[in-house]
């Protein structure tokens, strides 16, 4: 059983977040903060290189535990903005 949907599995338009996973929808901010969703959100975040080894546990440890050496963040809302102000 899959507890993650891609957003491919959602609907079959080609856009660039497809091989993003589905952020389900909540009104509630005490959803939001959660682990599920804190988690999905996360990692819809991460370099893509670090996305497509997911299915492979170890080197997907191994890829984050690089990138996180390599820019140290001190807390969420950070990475967060380090993601969306990147040059890729």
């Amino acid at each position: 059983m899959e507890i993650f949907t891609l957003n491919s599995d959602i609907h079959t338009n080609n856009t660039r977040s497809k091989s993003n996973l589905f952020l389900p929808l909540t009104r509630l901010t005490k959803c939001q903060k959660g682990v599920y969703f804190a988690g999905i959100k996360i990692f819809n975040y991460l370099p893509e290189n670090i996305q497509k080894v997911s299915d492979n546990t170890n080197k997907f440890k191994s890829e984050l535990k690089k990138f996180l050496l390599l820019f140290s963040f001190y807390s969420v809302e950070e990475f967060y903005g380090w993601t969306s102000n990147r040059n890729l």
